[in-house]
C-alpha cells in the first residue's frame, strides 16, 4: 500500500508541474490567458492519459475521478497570482502546484468526483 501512495504522490506532483510548464510555455509564445490555461490543463492531464494508456488502464480523465479539474484550479491560481497579484513566476508556480495537489489528494481521500451522464433508455 505504501508504494501506491508514493506513486500517487509523484503523479500529483507531475501533473501539477506539467500544468504550470504548459501555461508558461503558452504565455511565452504570446497566447491569450484563457488559451494558456487550457493548454496547461491539456499538458497536465495529457501526461496522465499517456501514462495510463502505456500501462493498459482506462485513463483517469475518463473515469469519475477529479483530475483535469485539479489542473484547471491550479492553472487559475497560477494566472491569478502571476497576472492579478503580480507575483513572481516561482511563487505563483509553488502555490499553483500546492493547490492542484491538495485538491487531488482531498478528492481521492473523500471520494469526490464529477457527475457522469447516464444513457436514457
Amino acid at each position: 500500500m505504501r508504494q501506491n501512495n508514493t506513486w500517487f504522490l509523484f503523479d500529483c506532483i507531475g501533473f501539477s508541474l506539467f500544468n504550470v510548464i504548459g501555461i508558461e510555455k503558452a504565455l511565452g509564445l504570446g497566447m491569450p490567458t484563457w488559451a494558456a490555461v487550457c493548454l496547461g490543463v491539456i499538458t497536465g492531464a495529457g501526461g496522465g492519459v499517456l501514462r495510463d494508456i502505456l500501462i493498459n488502464e482506462v485513463p483517469l480523465i475518463f473515469r469519475k475521478e477529479i483530475y483535469a479539474t485539479c489542473c484547471l484550479a491550479g492553472g487559475l491560481v497560477y494566472i491569478g497570482c502571476l497576472q492579478g497579484l503580480g507575483w513572481a513566476p516561482e511563487g505563483s508556480a509553488v502555490l499553483s502546484c500546492t493547490v492542484a495537489i491538495a485538491i487531488r489528494m482531498l478528492a481521492v481521500k473523500y471520494g469526490w468526483g464529477l457527475p457522469t451522464l447516464k444513457a436514457e433508455p
